[in-house]
């Protein structure tokens, strides 16, 4: 089975990727759905949070409050670093299990959604890697209108991660996300006959 990453700048389209590749029947794993379900409430994961950053993070009802966490994450790099060797650890452990399972399934691709492949330096985990484009000026747009962000913030965001420029240079393929829906199709169609070509 091919075991491919898909990745792409923030807001550059690559949950409407998954969902194409979905109702193709193609698997995809969502790496950010791996990691909400590592701290969700009661889990060992979710233990650990709490362990580590006290009873604040909590709402009312006990559940975790991800935008307490976030705020104290996202300010302060050592705080992140904590949090992500709590949450990596379960997401991996889940990942192969997943994989291992759509292997014995008999399925010829599947594919792993994951934003940050390149930041987290995870190359070598794919036996190929797709990457969405969209132009910064998109990205920007959508992150004001799907976030409610300001422009501003929605360039930090952007500037946060690897550029559209280098994450090219390190792929096997592009998907250009800068037209319309039905291009976006047929640029899945032909990413997919070029995959096949390569199992």
């Amino acid at each position: 089975m091919i075991w491919i990453g898909l990745t792409g700048g923030i807001a550059s389209g690559k949950s409407t990727v998954s969902q194409i590749l979905r109702q193709r029947g193609l698997p995809v794993v969502d790496a950010d759905e791996l990691a909400r379900d590592a701290i969700i409430h009661g889990s060992e994961g979710y233990k650990n949070v709490v362990k580590a950053f006290g009873m604040d993070v909590l709402n009312k009802d006990g559940t975790l409050n991800r935008e307490s966490l976030a705020e104290i994450v996202f300010t302060d790099k050592s705080q992140l670093e904590k949090l992500e060797s709590i949450i990596h650890p379960i997401v991996r452990e889940q990942t192969k299990k997943l994989k291992d399972s759509l292997k014995s399934q008999g399925y010829k691709m599947a594919f792993y959604d994951v934003p940050l492949l390149f930041e987290k330096n995870m190359e070598s985990m794919f036996d190929k890697i797709v990457v969405v484009y969209s132009r910064m000026d998109q990205q920007i747009e959508r992150l004001k209108s799907r976030n409610n962000m300001s422009k501003e913030q929605a360039v930090n965001r952007i500037l946060n991660q690897v550029s559209m420029d280098d994450k090219i240079k390190k792929c096997d393929f592009v998907v250009d996300n800068t037209s319309d829906h039905e291009n976006l199709e047929n640029q899945i169609t032909k990413l997919l006959e070029d995959l096949n070509d390569q199992s």
